[in-house]
């Protein structure tokens, strides 16, 4: 057991919860997703296990203008406190926060004209009531190369945070907290097969913290640098659209080490999805103690949904002619824009990446009405129980909780209960 990581684990999680936990867990699964049954799912869960739930948005999902869910902060504030309500979870409970907030959205933007809009973001998510907030500043924007200075990124998050600190004073507000850097590939997944990554140097990580610290004290926003809890690093984990790059713990003892010069900080790692349970708790005790998850859940329910389309073919003794695996592909090809740009290949490698692939770029399809109608329609076709023997040739990543009793064999209790499978992991790594 390393004592600076147990240390900083303790002020970091303090920071983050506040009054929220009697005791306090080794970490945080943090859930990134705008999906219902997911946000469903995560709370239930939670709700089990009397944990508090951090759900985030990232900034193209819900930004001031509406991202591609159509949803401002203040909405998804709404949309998330509506399903906690249905399911008796309370509100007190529940930690939102805003991911990669910065001038990524508006990137073709000239930079002063991009980052006047990720004011206006920072500022909408703080006054919605977000208390967890990454600012991330790393991308160039239209007249500057991909890759900034970490002397500028620094500036420019030293600049939005001292909006957060404006907003949450003029809102009564509870200041947030803050999670600086930013990982390697960009977030969501790389584009490409991986087999290793380079993760973060050491010297690369207190760099970081460094340039933050003198760009917080030239902006006077020395007090919102003392709510800083965690840098996103790269520990070496990873999804491409067909692998996944499992954690190395022996890769990333060098990085690890740096915590003892970061006193009161944890690591923030992103892209954890697929990572197996041992993996996950290996993170966890290494100090890389706030797990990133998203794809990996919306992953999950799309299994589910193709799975109950499947058996619904069976019931019916014949292919629907609504089948949503048709409705999906039909919506995704006449908006290919979530998409294109990131599966590459022959014409078939794209159609099997479009709904197989670990980077899951489906799920920015499922808010479109024709999707919702098909999912709907599925569901509703599904009166009573599902046969177990039909569940166990078509969902078995829920079958063994089907014939123990503890799930039922009804359509959507399995899609929760799909979702809820891949977020069992995380509790098990991050609960004390």
């Amino acid at each position: 057991m390393n004592a600076a990581v147990e240390h900083n684990r303790s002020i970091a999680l303090k920071k983050l919860l506040g009054d929220r936990a009697k005791t306090f867990p080794r970490g945080i699964t943090s859930v990134c997703s705008a999906h219902p049954l997911v946000i469903e799912a995560a709370l239930r869960r939670a709700a089990s296990e009397g944990a508090v739930a951090l759900i985030e948005a990232t900034c193209n999902q819900v930004n001031q203008e509406g991202g591609y869910t159509g949803m401002t902060p203040r909405d998804f504030r709404r949309f998330v406190e509506d399903i906690a309500a249905a399911v008796g979870f309370s509100v007190d409970r529940i930690i939102l926060g805003g991911d990669h907030l910065g001038p990524n959205p508006w990137r073709k933007l000239p930079a002063e004209e991009a980052m006047a809009k990720a004011e206006a973001m920072i500022a909408a998510y703080v006054e919605a009531g977000f208390e967890k907030i990454h600012l991330d500043t790393s991308m160039g924007c239209a007249d500057e190369p991909v890759a900034l200075a970490d002397e500028v990124t620094a500036e420019r998050a030293a600049r939005l945070a001292r909006v957060a600190e404006q907003a949450a004073l003029r809102s009564g507000r509870r200041p947030p907290v803050y999670i600086i850097g930013t990982e390697v590939p960009p977030p969501g997944g790389a584009t490409h097969a991986l087999d290793e990554l380079e993760v973060t140097r050491p010297e690369a990580a207190k760099n970081t913290l460094a340039v933050h610290r003198a760009a917080f004290a030239k902006a006077g926003v020395e007090s919102a640098l003392e709510r800083v809890i965690a840098i996103v690093v790269q520990p070496g984990v990873e999804f491409g659209n067909a692998n996944v790059v499992l954690y190395r713990p022996d890769r990333a003892d060098g990085l690890i080490g740096a915590l003892d010069q970061m006193p009161g900080l944890l690591f923030e790692a992103h892209s954890t999805d697929y990572q197996p349970g041992d993996a996950l708790a290996a993170l966890v005790e290494g100090g890389f103690a706030i797990l990133k998850v998203g794809p990996g859940l919306t992953f999950a329910l799309r299994e589910a949904l193709y799975g109950l389309d499947a058996i619904a073919s069976v019931l019916a003794g014949r292919v629907l002619p609504d089948a949503i695996h048709a409705t999906m592909e039909a919506v995704m090809l006449e908006n290919p824009g979530h998409w294109n740009s990131h599966y590459g290949g022959s014409v078939e490698e794209q159609r099997l990446q479009r709904h197989f692939s670990y980077s899951d770029r489906i799920r920015y399809y499922w808010p479109n009405e024709r999707a919702a109608t098909a999912v709907e329609t599925l569901l509703a076709r599904f009166e009573g129980d599902i046969p177990e023997t039909l569940i166990s040739q078509y969902l078995g990543r829920v079958y063994p909780a089907v014939v123990a009793k503890k799930v039922l064999p009804r359509a959507r209790d399995l899609c929760i209960a799909a979702i809820d499978a891949a977020l069992e992991p995380y509790s098990v790594a991050t609960i004390a």
